[in-house]
């Protein structure tokens, strides 16, 4: 495949043609939530290796804010450790069973894209979509033993969002910000544990990631296009509480939808409330 093929989403029946490729990696990232490795030693796709995308490194807590981009240098070795080579593809499986394992799959994927990857893909319906056909294999046991290289990372900053450039984008009015919470979060009414206040960035739009979603996979392409339509062309800055939710926002926009300039704020609301002097504001949208 070529690298434009190998992008987005890849259905049960395409992967299990590509089983036992040597160009191919399978993650499965289930947390403890969905069993984690015992669940994983149950059953899984032939080939794959567990990494637990809670505790294996994908997210690093810097100061109050636990979603934040880890160093690069652990980001390489990690990839290296799974497998990951630049000419790989990798296929990245959740569990398939709620938007948010969506969301740790789509976080995976922009990792994988930040440090210059490309190649990745995150199996539509997860694990739950792949034993959905009982002739479909399963394997049983712990992860085969892998190593590559580290990662040679060339680091995509157009991906990412920090909180200086989300700041200049508030206030330039240059690029459209993107709530992935629900309303009791972006009105103010409930706040992550790590969040300093309460409420959202003015002049955010809310778009909860959750309606993406049905069944535990994203709804079909047009029925996205009309979701997000609210979201004006152009810059769009992704953001949630942790940069976890609004992972999947960031992947619908660019990865589904073709939209261009749309990065991820990592620090998201646990971040930015840190800062007095960064506004915050509650109440509905305007």
């Amino acid at each position: 495949m070529s690298k434009a093929e190998f992008a987005g989403l890849i259905v049960p029946e395409t992967l299990a043609e590509r089983l036992g490729g040597d160009d191919l990696v399978i993650l499965d990232i289930r947390t403890a939530a969905d069993g984690g490795s015992a669940a994983f030693e149950a059953g899984h796709i032939p080939g794959a290796a567990h990494s637990d995308y809670a505790t294996d490194g994908w997210r690093a807590r810097i100061g109050n804010a636990p979603g934040m981009l880890p160093p690069l240098d652990r980001l390489a070795a990690l990839a290296g450790r799974l497998g990951i080579a630049p000419g790989c593809d990798v296929v990245i499986v959740a569990a398939g069973t709620a938007a948010t394992d969506f969301a740790a799959a789509a976080r995976v994927y922009w990792t994988l894209k930040f440090i210059g990857h490309g190649r990745q893909a995150i199996l539509d319906g997860g694990f739950r979509g792949w034993t959905a056909d009982p002739g479909r294999p399963v394997a049983r046991g712990p992860s085969p033993p892998r190593s590559a290289a580290a990662y040679p990372v060339v680091a995509q900053q157009d991906l990412r969002s920090t909180a200086d450039a989300t700041l200049v984008a508030l206030r330039s009015r240059q690029a459209s910000l993107l709530d992935a919470r629900g309303s009791s979060f972006f009105e103010g009414r409930e706040k992550s544990a790590e969040a300093a206040r309460a409420g959202h960035i003015p002049g955010a739009i809310q778009r909860d990631y959750a309606g993406a979603f049905e069944g535990g996979k994203l709804k079909a392409r047009g029925e996205l296009e009309a979701l997000f339509a609210m979201v004006p062309q152009g810059p769009v800055v992704s953001y949630c509480n942790t940069g976890h939710s609004a992972a999947a926002n960031w992947f619908v926009l660019s990865e589904i939808l073709g939209r261009d300039e749309v990065a991820l704020y990592d620090g998201s609301m646990t971040e930015w409330t840190q800062d007095p002097e960064r506004p915050v504001t509650t109440g509905g949208a305007a």
